[in-house]
């Protein structure tokens, strides 16, 4: 048994629609077993789907009233997302070939050591993805009329499309833009939906950069990190378009997790248990397993407050 460390900082990966329902049960799991209220975390990150649930947390608004519905990305099919998922795929496989061997000794002075040439990576990348067409403002202006808003602990990533660099909206020296706004270019999968423009640049998923972007969890000697990470469990197969993401994923939070423990942070990564990932499915932006993925999120964040996993 593993007790339940009550965190100060959440972080919050991608996962689409599927991933944001399983993130918000296991926290409302969490709530039941362990007595945690998400909303208290000193800091939040998020990213694509987390970044949803993110905004929701700091506005106040409490994991389980978010089971029904809840502002999210629009319902993408596996013709869709097909062509995305590869080029996100390669940026971020290259990105792990390249640096993972040098991982833990330059985690000391952290990931940024690497960041020059993950910027190149990701701008090669993008410049080979196609536009995506479809708009994500509903999202963004529902997430501001629920009064999302910044207040020091969120801040969520996206990547700008003509650099290839990580943005962090909510922190220093980032572009002022609202939350909704945010929300929106951390949820723009390349190649599906459309990206958004601030002040003559371009922003889309974060996940093109990290599938959490764990690293820039803000930590000190002792800090308490909980990282939810949907796309660490998925399994390649027939059907299955995002199913190659799975090994990056893991990997990538791996070497993330290794930076923030450099740093003095404890820090514990969930992925869906085997019953929450087959719940899921092999498209996490199809909505009908919804109430599925629900139930077993909940079952598996009751057994994780519990101290059973």
């Amino acid at each position: 048994m593993t007790r339940f460390d009550v965190p100060d900082v959440l972080v919050l990966g991608g996962g689409g629609i599927l991933g944001e329902a399983w993130m918000l049960a296991v926290l409302a799991g969490l709530e039941d077993s362990a007595g945690f209220d998400a909303r208290g975390c000193d800091a939040f990150v998020g990213t694509s789907a987390g970044s949803i649930v993110s905004a929701s947390l700091a506005a106040g608004v409490e994991a389980r009233a978010r089971l029904g519905e809840v502002p999210e990305q629009p319902p993408a099919t596996a013709a869709e997302l097909a062509g995305a998922p590869g080029h996100v795929s390669r940026a971020l496989n290259l990105g792990v070939a390249g640096g993972s061997a040098l991982a833990a000794p330059l985690a000391a002075v952290g990931l940024r050591a690497t960041e020059p040439g993950g910027v190149v990576l990701r701008r090669a990348a993008l410049r080979r993805a196609p536009t995506g067409r479809r708009s994500l403002a509903r999202l963004g202006r529902e997430l501001d009329e629920a009064g999302a808003s910044w207040d020091g602990r969120l801040s969520v990533s996206a990547v700008e499309v003509e650099t290839g660099r990580r943005v962090m909206f909510g922190t220093p020296g980032a572009p002022e833009v609202s939350v909704g706004t945010a929300v929106e270019a951390s949820c723009a999968i390349p190649g599906v939906f459309r990206p958004v423009t601030v002040n003559g640049r371009s922003y889309v998923d974060g996940g093109v950069w990290s599938p959490t972007n764990l690293d820039r969890a803000p930590v000190s000697h002792g800090t308490r990190v909980l990282c939810l990470n949907p796309t660490g469990s998925l399994r390649p197969g027939a059907g299955r378009p995002l199913g190659g993401l799975g090994i990056v994923s893991r990997s990538v939070a791996g070497v993330e997790a290794l930076v923030l423990q450099r740093r003095g942070g404890r820090v514990r990564i969930v992925s869906p248990d085997a019953a929450s990932r087959a719940a899921m499915g092999p498209n996490l932006m199809d909505p009908e397993p919804r109430s599925r993925v629900i139930s077993a999120g909940l079952a598996q964040g009751i057994a994780l407050g519990s101290g059973r996993m």
